[in-house]
């Protein structure tokens, strides 16, 4: 019973991180900003914090099961 929501709470966590981690990698590679009005070395490292961040819950909710 509940292995489908963990499944599916850590499938997002895990498509949401990887596309954020992604997207930020290459706005950075291309020296466009990732956050506007803001500093782009520290939009750049908040925006990969949070990446990582939800894909370590990603990978929490598979461990769980």
């Amino acid at each position: 019973m509940e292995r489908g929501p963990a499944i599916f709470a850590g499938m997002v966590f895990v498509l949401f991180g990887g596309s954020l981690l992604v997207w930020t990698a290459v706005r950075v590679r291309h020296r466009e900003p990732v956050a506007q009005d803001v500093s782009p070395v520290a939009s750049a490292a908040l925006a990969g914090l949070g990446a990582v961040a939800t894909l370590a819950l990603g990978a929490w909710c598979f461990v769980r099961l």
